[in-house]
């Protein structure tokens, strides 16, 4: 009787435990740390290796010929990321600018490791595919933010996603787990700091968010969202 392989995953064996088994002793999974702003890989830097997020944020924009650069996707904890060359099949370059939004932890792999570890656990494509979906979902909401035209609403639109993706319910409603610089803010919906800071306070005013440590609390999400629907 054939054993299963060592990387299966179970109820009791989450993907980042699958991920640190994925490399063999020649080429072991690498952990790395980045400071917030630093970029983690270029838009054509060689696709060599996968990604997944331990701990922090990690922004995916895309930079356009006329030096625009566009947020497409904010990853929590437990994502991953830098897997397009395996969707192509094709060793392409970066197509994405990763940045460290928040200081991070993760753990990386080169490419033909997870492409063993796909072939060798069926259960695997499941879970990153499911990773993908909502990558997708977030990404399809970073859009629909961004073609607001007025900074306000772009702001109220990412303030909610980052409540869905990042948020922790208490009494006074839902509170964003990451400590956000205005200018990071701003960076994100295609602002300036100056703007976000108006319009933050703006929101504080009318008693609609509130913020302790640079971490922003939204009191009521729904209405919030209706101000702007």
């Amino acid at each position: 009787m054939v054993s299963p392989p060592p990387n299966r995953l179970t109820p009791d064996n989450p993907l980042s435990a699958v991920f640190r088994h994925m490399g063999s002793g020649v080429f072991p999974p690498v952990t790395e740390t980045f400071d917030r702003g630093k970029t983690i890989f270029f838009p054509g830097d060689p696709a060599e290796r996968m990604y997944f997020l331990i701990k922090g944020a990690v922004k995916l924009s895309r930079v356009y010929e006329a030096g625009e650069e566009i947020t497409v996707a904010l990853l929590r904890e437990n994502s991953v990321f830098g897997v397009l060359s395996l969707l192509t099949k094709q060793r392409s370059d970066r197509f994405y600018h990763a940045v460290a939004f928040t200081p991070v932890e993760l753990l990386s792999v080169p490419i033909e490791q997870v492409e063993k570890a796909l072939q060798n656990d069926p259960d695997l494509p499941m879970v990153l595919l499911r990773g993908l979906s909502s990558r997708i979902i977030q990404t399809e909401m970073m859009i629909e933010t961004l073609a607001h035209r007025d900074m306000e609403s772009r702001l109220i639109s990412f303030l909610l996603i980052l409540c869905r993706d990042f948020g922790i319910p208490n009494g006074n409603g839902i509170t964003v787990d990451l400590k956000l610089s205005h200018q990071a803010i701003a960076e994100a919906i295609g602002s300036t700091r100056v703007t976000v800071t108006r319009l933050l306070g703006d929101l504080r005013d009318q008693e609609k968010i509130s913020i302790h440590k640079k971490k922003i609390t939204v009191h009521d999400p729904v209405m919030l969202g209706q101000s702007f629907a």
